[in-house]
């Protein structure tokens, strides 16, 4: 969308369509130092993402990150990429099939359609090009769900400043609904739940009496956001917990750590690698390892934490490793999704949504009545 662009005319007399944006962080084109190179360079240029001045960032980015890491991370990716048609990074593979699902879910009545779409705030699909779609479908009401459970300014308000920055040039944006975080919503939890429980019932418990653990490994950032009132570790710990105990595990069965630590200042501990080392080292004969704040299977919880984590674990003297499978197209995750859209889009007329509005409005009315009686 461009200053220049004109929007489509929308009939005045139409009900308006809903769209539900699910949005995601994004992937390289393909698995080469050259594909990887500009995805990196958008990714790191975000100042959102990189909260250091720009000038000096641009040469450290420029003239050290950019020309070792993007082969380095291109073998990453090459490592877990699938391949075929259907394939391709595996963060965009799987969280387009939950867009697919999603909608098929929502659409149960053919009289009432909602369209669902998934954009990257990094690489492809752009959000730009996803919310142009949108619009040339008629969408005049749109809800933006980030897939991060857990807010981050880095993550969540990210993409909020990506959407705004293309609707500032729009001269007729749709009614937008931004969901924050659902890092404690029951069925997330209860789907987080069912995907560990359902990894028990194929390989066995862990015997936490023997001192076998379940890791729950978020993803790391600076400690500094948190000092500045960033939300995220707190929330992280909230979903740990919740998980924890709907799992009936304690603080020292079921241990919450995050991972990806990058450059030298200090970040949210405890750190994932240094854990499993730790663990590794006093003989624990078993650790499965869970990445709740990733809905969807990615670089990071393919290669970084199914790979590199038991390298570290086994060689520092673990023996069983196990890495839990993220929610991906899990039937649970995805009537979670539904709900959590059903909830947001509540008072936009649409009649999957009407069953849902109509018990969260009763609930309100008779909480109302019982504070007036009271």
């Amino acid at each position: 969308m461009n200053k220049q662009k004109l929007d489509p005319l929308k009939a005045h007399a139409t009900s308006a369509k809903i769209g539900i944006l699910l949005v995601n962080l994004g992937t390289p084109d393909a698995p080469t130092a050259q594909k990887v190179r500009p995805y990196l360079k958008q990714f790191l240029s975000d100042p959102r993402v990189i909260e250091i001045p720009k000038v000096i960032w641009w040469f450290i980015l420029n003239l050290i990150i950019l020309p070792i890491r993007s082969s380095a991370s291109a073998k990453k990716y090459a490592s877990v990429w699938i391949d075929g048609p259907e394939g391709g990074a595996p963060l965009f593979v799987h969280s387009n099939n939950q867009a697919t699902l999603l909608q098929k879910a929502l659409n149960t009545d053919p009289s009432h359609q909602v369209v669902v779409e998934l954009g990257m705030r990094y690489g492809n699909p752009s959000l730009e090009s996803v919310l142009d779609k949108l619009d040339q479908q008629g969408v005049d009401r749109l809800l933006v769900l980030p897939l991060y459970p857990q807010y981050s300014a880095a993550t969540t308000a990210s993409t909020y400043d990506e959407i705004f920055r293309v609707y500032k040039e729009s001269r007729n944006p749709p009614e937008i609904r931004t969901i924050k975080h659902f890092h404690d919503h029951p069925l997330y939890i209860a789907a987080l739940k069912a995907q560990v429980e359902e990894f028990w019932v194929l390989h066995g418990k862990p015997n936490f009496a023997q001192g076998e653990k379940l890791i729950l490994s978020f993803h790391g950032v600076p400690k500094r956001t948190l000092n500045l009132g960033d939300p995220y570790h707190c929330e992280c710990h909230k979903t740990g917990r919740l998980l924890r105990e709907s799992l009936g595990l304690s603080k020292e069965e079921a241990l919450v750590s995050f991972q990806s630590r990058f450059g030298k200042a200090e970040w949210l501990k405890p750190y994932t690698a240094p854990l499993l080392e730790n663990l590794g080292k006093l003989g624990t004969t078993r650790v499965d390892i869970f990445c709740p704040g990733f809905p969807a299977d990615c670089l990071e919880t393919l290669e970084e934490i199914a790979m590199e984590g038991k390298e570290i674990f086994r060689h520092a003297g673990g023996q069983t490793y196990n890495a839990i499978a993220c929610l991906n197209s899990q039937p649970q995750w995805i009537m979670a999704l539904k709900a959590i859209v059903e909830e947001h889009t509540l008072g936009w007329g649409n009649k999957s949504t009407s069953e849902a509005e109509l018990t969260l409005r009763n609930t309100r009315y008779q909480d109302l009545e019982k504070s007036l009686a009271e």
